[in-house]
């Protein structure tokens, strides 16, 4: 049977990952997520960077920060 995809998500997660991460500890789990944040973080800083090498390393920070709270900083 097809997965049927829903449009409000990027990918639906294997059901093998899916049983995968249940049994992670939610201190696990955590880090996990935290471990993703971070390493957004650094590929959008090392992008800026590239893209601007004119920019101060304050103006790389906040552009980083900008995107990565969808505008609100």
């Amino acid at each position: 049977m097809p997965v049927r995809l829903d449009p409000k998500h990027i990918e639906v997660p294997d059901a093998l990952m899916v049983e995968v991460l249940r049994r992670k500890l939610p201190w696990e789990r955590l880090r996990i997520g935290f471990d993703m944040w971070v390493s957004a973080h650094n590929m959008l800083l090392t992008h800026i960077r590239h893209s601007h090498p004119d920019w101060t390393q304050t103006e790389v920070e906040h552009e980083v920060a900008r995107r990565m709270s969808h505008g609100a900083v």
